[in-house]
C-alpha cells in the first residue's frame, strides 16, 4: 500500500477439520520443517497437503487424458486402414 501499512491477510473460513495419529517421529519431523519455514504446524501441514492434493488430481488428469488421446490414435489407425 502507498502509505506503508501492510493489507491485512484474508480470512480464511475453516468450518471443517481432519484429523491423523502421527508417530512421535512422524511429529517431530513436521513439528521441525515448520518451524524452518517459520510457520504453524497447521499452517504447515494443511499447505503440504493441498499441495499434494492438486499435484495428485492434475497426474490423473494427465493420465486419463493420455489414455483418451491413445485410443483416439489407434481409433484413427483402425478407420485409416479400413479405408476412411
Amino acid at each position: 500500500m502507498a502509505d506503508g501499512t501492510a493489507k491485512p491477510a484474508p480470512t480464511r473460513v475453516r468450518a471443517e477439520r481432519l484429523e491423523a495419529r502421527v508417530s512421535v517421529e512422524q511429529k517431530a519431523l513436521i513439528e521441525h520443517a515448520a518451524a524452518l519455514q517459520g510457520r504453524s504446524v497447521t499452517d504447515f501441514v494443511l499447505s503440504s497437503v493441498q499441495e499434494a492434493a492438486a499435484r495428485a488430481i492434475e497426474e490423473h488428469q494427465r493420465i486419463s487424458l493420455s489414455v483418451r488421446d491413445g485410443r483416439a490414435f489407434v481409433e484413427a489407425l483402425v478407420a485409416a486402414r479400413r479405408g476412411g
